[in-house]
């Protein structure tokens, strides 16, 4: 379990330095239904519901270029702080594959709320029982596995499998992974047209209860709790000495005032002692993953660092 509470000369005490004079706007840059919007969602309804926030708080979908047209809209309201957007590992991934002219640092960091995590899924009538299995074929034949992930190339959905996959000694050059980004995935895993889906843990909780898909493996370092997941084997119970966070947090417009970005914190800080929000976090089996301030500024720093080296290898790095 993630739990990363990360400190802040920055964090004073805010009360009457700056409210928010009128509604507050999140964007989620997909649509409805996904972790960013769902994260959103539930964060605004408990800051709401529990009276931490007295504006209005809005959810507005802005899908499109795997984030990209959120981000651009967002850039667009540079010093507003009634604006903020939900982020989570392509805001790093997908400007360094070209398909972005902006990235975590054109923008304001609030504070990161939770982790997620990946999850490796197949028919339920696959050959494949582990990941070791599959992972042994697609050391002999990379590319006679199909891959499918909502993502983008070279963004979540395929940089959680190569990763894992190169640890197990998978040539990750090879790897044949298919983008379907219109919500296909599934369909496309169950009708045969795809071998291996790619995704988040909750995606695969209601077809793994119903009996329709198995899941080989999740990106958690320790097994999650709750019904279902619970019996989800880990990567590295399975000998592969690797993981994948999908972190997710919040950011406003670039040039936010320091005093909005206080108040800010302080209200995510109070979300995340929240019972309300730990009730979320468990219904969706989400770990506690909070930072905020320099601490967050590194973290983002080190996975673009490693994100860079990752699609270098695979040879869809664009020079910046």
């Amino acid at each position: 379990m993630v739990t990363l509470i990360a400190c802040s000369n920055n964090n004073k005490a805010v009360s009457g330095e700056w409210s928010p004079k009128e509604s507050i706007e999140i964007v989620a840059p997909a649509g409805a239904g996904g972790g960013w919007d769902t994260t959103a969602r539930m964060a605004a309804k408990i800051f709401e519901e529990e009276g931490m926030i007295e504006q209005d708080i809005g959810v507005v979908n802005k899908p499109g270029g795997g984030g990209a047209v959120g981000w651009a809209y967002v850039a667009e309201k540079a010093g507003n702080p009634h604006h903020m957007f939900i982020a989570s590992p392509p805001l790093i991934d997908v400007p360094l594959n070209g398909q972005s002219q902006y990235d975590h640092n054109d923008f304001t960091p609030i504070a990161n709320v939770i982790a997620d995590y990946g999850a490796f899924a197949v028919r339920a009538d696959s050959k494949w029982e582990n990941l070791n299995d599959l992972f042994e074929d697609m050391k002999k034949d990379p590319s006679s596995v199909t891959i499918i992930g909502a993502s983008s190339p070279g963004s979540m959905d395929h940089i959680q499998f190569v990763k894992i996959a190169k640890e197990a000694g998978v040539d990750i050059k090879k790897i044949k992974y298919v983008s379907e980004q219109d919500g296909g995935t599934l369909t496309a895993l169950l009708n045969g047209s795809a071998d291996v889906y790619s995704t988040g843990v909750a995606e695969t909780i209601e077809q793994a209860k119903a009996g329709k898909i198995k899941v080989l493996g999740v990106t958690s370092e320790e097994r999650l709790e709750g019904e279902v997941i619970s019996e989800f084997p880990t990567v590295q119970e399975q000998g592969i000495d690797s993981y994948f966070v999908n972190w997710r947090g919040f950011f406003a417009p670039p040039d936010t005032d320091e005093n909005a970005i206080d108040f800010y914190v302080s209200k995510f800080k109070e979300l995340n002692e929240s019972e309300a929000w730990k009730e979320i976090r468990k219904q969706y089996g989400w770990d506690e993953m909070f930072m905020y301030g320099e601490e967050y500024k590194d973290f983002l720093d080190e996975q673009k660092e490693e994100s860079e080296q990752l699609l270098d290898e695979l040879g869809i790095l664009k020079n910046e």
